[in-house]
């Protein structure tokens, strides 16, 4: 079967596209990028040489889509991923929307017009900020931690946030695009008949991911940590107790294999897919890490919040392993420790990847 990866020279798009090769040989895998994120050129040759071809185009126009090859299924890999773009003076919000929404609208009009599947990797922020800031933590070995036995939002638990709790605005501009794109793929796929699977991802992490914090906040901190430049915690005190699950691309692979071959009426259609609370960690805790591997450093401390910061974001992911027999394989700890290899192997990552 041939698919089509979109930002397939992204971290995600190349890590996935690497790792679907290794598991099934027999794939055909093609994959489209603009190339406008700094650093995406530097997977161009790697994915040629698995002899995946990689086409220059920009899913925001259809007349780049209109000349690419029968695909049995898409991988929509390719967003905008900052929860801060369109709000933070320096990035457009109709760009954001453009982006995660009017590309994924021309790319659900592809599997329409050629009987393609679509998977849409969507994100933790599509879930409503108020209930998630209003639940009562704790502070516990550096991080936050909900308080137990508390009247939790439906959907919210000491397991994180699950499927069942509310996508109602606010969520950020860059949530709405997504959620929008979710309801939108839903309905095409009805509509037209074809498959569609939602997979909400946790944070996605591991070696090769771009060195910036909107990109990749655990890539950056340690690229960054390790380098001795300047780092600070933001709002919640400036002690960097908030709160991340992390996730390898690379466990999405058995899941988006079954996915290929399930048809999309037979199964719960979004899940979320994260590294859960065994794999979640705060900033804190992640210089406390750092530290132990590359020596002290001093971390900075801005008391001012930010729109859509949150104090605690964790997937509950017991629904992927009831729909689909699926749990993380990758510990954070390996996570962390491919990450610092790989900056220690590219000492400019930090410099390649600035916007």
């Amino acid at each position: 079967m041939r698919i089509l990866i979109t930002g397939v020279a992204g971290f995600v798009g190349s890590t996935l596209a690497k790792a679907l090769l290794k598991a099934q040989s027999d794939l055909e895998i093609i994959g489209i990028d603009n190339f406008i994120r700094p650093g995406s050129e530097n997977n161009r040759l790697e994915l040629k040489d698995l002899g995946i071809k990689v086409f220059n185009g920009d899913i925001r126009n259809r007349s780049d889509l209109e000349t690419l090859p029968k695909v049995g299924f898409i991988i929509d890999a390719a967003a905008n991923p900052c929860v801060l773009a369109g709000v933070d003076g320096k990035t457009s919000s109709i760009q954001l929307i453009e982006h995660n929404l009017g590309g994924t609208v021309n790319l659900l009009e592809l599997c329409k017009n050629k009987g393609a599947g679509f998977i849409l990797l969507s994100t933790s922020r599509v879930y409503s900020i108020p209930g998630i800031s209003a639940i009562e933590v704790d502070s516990k070995e550096g991080g936050f931690v909900p308080v137990p036995n508390q009247a939790f939002p439906d959907g919210l638990s000491e397991y994180g946030v699950s499927e069942d709790y509310s996508t109602q605005a606010p969520i950020s501009l860059y949530g709405a695009s997504k959620v929008t794109s979710e309801v939108l793929a839903l309905e095409y796929g009805h509509t037209f008949d074809f498959p569609v699977w939602i997979n909400r991802c946790g944070v996605l992490a591991g070696s090769g991911q771009f060195g910036r914090p909107d990109q990749g906040i655990f890539s950056f901190w340690i690229n960054a940590y390790l380098r001795k430049q300047p780092l600070k915690y933001i709002g919640f005190g400036g002690q960097g107790h908030q709160v991340r699950d992390c996730l390898h691309p690379k466990d999405l692979v058995p899941v988006i294999l079954r996915q290929f071959g399930e048809p999309s009426t037979d199964r719960e259609q979004i899940c979320n897919f994260s590294g859960g609370i065994k794999n979640s960690m705060s900033l804190a805790q992640l210089s406390s890490w750092c530290e132990q591997k590359c020596g002290s450093h001093d971390i900075g401390a801005e008391l001012a919040m930010r729109p859509f910061d949150i104090p605690w974001m964790v997937l509950d992911n017991r629904k992927a392993k009831t729909v689909w027999g699926w749990q993380p394989e990758t510990s954070i700890e390996l996570v962390l420790e491919e990450i610092l290899a790989h900056a220690h192997e590219h000492p400019d990552w930090l410099e390649l990847s600035k916007p």
